[in-house]
């Protein structure tokens, strides 16, 4: 009976300490949760600062290169390296995790915005490179210069010294038009676009051309001229006719727009002095087309120079409301200078 009493009271005790126990629990329950909360919250703000986040310094629309011949280690120190993530170990353990350490593309990457290492993790397994097209208009009568420095503008990789250095020699073969490039173009993928661009094209004018008894580099150097002449069809093919019959007869072409080409000046700012400059493109000293073209010469102008329109004359003017005026004879175009240049 005793013992019977005894284990009563012990189990009574139990109770009792039990129910006061869990009363206090949940009494404190909702502390404890936040105590938790913020003890595990603290060590996961640390690790996404210093791991995940990306740096301050993130290489927004910058090109980033993952080389094909780096181990994933190496990869990921060069990506510490350029700011793309905080820490070349976690993006290691991240990939090793998605199972994509034989996976990582290499080429090149852009990214608009700062992203996290995970982002970053997600784009280099599935080859998500961020390259997107731009849209770029080569204006007719550019230079290679002026394309060079319209690309300097919008394609980080793109060298304009080395694109003046090899489009120098292809002045007037590269054709204007609108292009789309990715933004890791290079002078020579730029170059090569232009040229095979102006290849295709020029086959729409083979019987013009053919027709003409001209070779293609004369057509191309006087529709480089006509490109800077004048702005209609039929106004280029009529000073084409005057070209050509100057041509003929061994008389300087005297072409003002050739000067755009050698100092920058156009017809209304050439003084007596710039006429003497000893350059092969001035026309005023030396007879014939010049030794290549001074532009990109479009379509029309091409066309122009392959089909001019025959006539006698060989003097022409264009007015200050850019009417061109056509005479026979030196006395008949000094007539029209003074009557509509007042000169």
């Amino acid at each position: 009976m005793d013992l019977q009493k005894d284990a009563a009271r012990a189990w009574w005790r139990f109770e009792g300490f039990r129910h006061r126990f869990f009363k206090a629990w949940n009494k404190h329950a909702s502390k404890r949760t936040l105590i938790t909360i913020v003890g595990l919250l603290i060590p996961a703000s640390v690790a996404y600062v210093l791991y995940i986040q990306a740096p301050a310094d993130f290489p927004v629309k910058e090109i980033v290169t993952v080389p094909t011949d780096m181990s994933l280690k190496e990869i990921s120190q060069e990506l510490e390296t350029r700011h793309v993530v905080r820490s070349a170990l976690a993006l290691q353990v991240i990939v090793r995790v998605l199972g994509g350490e034989r996976r990582v593309h290499a080429g090149d990457y852009q990214f608009p915005n700062r992203v996290t290492v995970f982002a970053v993790t997600r784009a280099l397994i599935m080859g998500a490179y961020g390259l997107e097209p731009v849209r770029v208009r080569v204006s007719e009568g550019t230079t290679a210069q002026g394309i060079a420095e319209l690309f300097d503008e919008r394609f980080p990789r793109f060298n304009p010294s080395e694109f003046v250095a090899l489009a120098q020699p292809y002045e007037g073969y590269l054709f204007p038009d609108t292009y789309f490039f990715l933004p890791n173009a290079t002078a020579e993928s730029v170059l090569k676009a232009l040229r095979n661009n102006f290849d295709a094209r020029i086959v729409e004018l083979d019987k013009e051309i053919q027709a003409s008894g001209r070779t293609l580099n004369d057509i191309v150097v006087m529709a480089s001229l006509l490109e800077k002449e004048a702005h209609t069809f039929y106004d280029r093919r009529m000073i084409a006719g005057v070209l050509w019959n100057r041509v003929a007869i061994n008389m300087p072409l005297q072409v003002d727009a050739a000067f755009l080409y050698i100092n920058g000046k156009s017809t209304f700012t050439l003084t007596l002095r710039d006429l003497q400059i000893d350059s092969p493109y001035n026309t005023y000293r030396y007879k014939g087309l010049p030794p290549g073209a001074i532009a990109s010469p479009s379509l029309s102008a091409l066309r122009a120079a392959a089909t001019p329109i025959k006539h006698d004359f060989l003097f022409y003017l264009a007015d200050y409301s850019h009417v061109t005026h056509y005479s026979k004879t030196y006395e008949e175009h000094l007539r029209k200078k003074r009557q509509y240049l007042g000169t």
